[in-house]
């Protein structure tokens, strides 16, 4: 099956079965792993991305459901670190091993796109799905606001 969609605002074709999951579309056959697999469950968040700007679990999206859509991913957000949640996720030293934090970043930006100043229970509320083996939670969250606040003065 052949699907079109855009990925990071440009269009590009998919060639795979229709069920297959995006997240190995957009891995192995378009090439971008910055999105990561971690449960194959749609449990851990590590494969998040945007579908028409709403955070879901790559793993558990088949790609016939993509057809047209606009994906978004974490190679989006910036080429060099530099959006407000990459800066901020630098600033609060919050990666430890790394490996859920594109998860993270993507469930983040999903969060900040429709509310520009959430509160520590809606930062949790929002990214209660994201699993963090780490336990860097009170950094997250505090990366979080910190980017909140750049984006609300910027």
């Amino acid at each position: 099956m052949s699907v079109k969609f855009q990925l990071n605002g440009k269009a590009v074709s998919a060639n795979a079965e229709s069920d297959t999951p995006l997240l190995w579309v957009i891995r192995d056959e378009l090439g971008l792993t910055g999105t990561k697999f971690g449960c194959g469950a749609g449990l851990c968040g590590a494969c998040t991305v945007h579908l028409d700007g709403k955070p879901v679990r790559s793993c558990q999206t088949p790609l016939s459901s993509v057809v047209g859509k606009k994906i978004s991913t974490v190679e989006s957000l910036s080429k060099n670190n530099t959006h407000p949640l990459q800066v901020a996720w630098i600033k609060h030293d919050v990666p430890q091993c790394g490996y859920c934090q594109s998860g993270q970043l993507m469930s983040a930006a999903g969060l900040l796109e429709k509310n520009k100043n959430p509160s520590d229970a809606e930062i949790d509320e929002a990214m209660s799905g994201n699993l963090c083996r780490c336990g860097t939670y009170p950094r997250i969250r505090a990366a979080i606001k910190d980017a909140a606040s750049t984006m609300r003065n910027a």
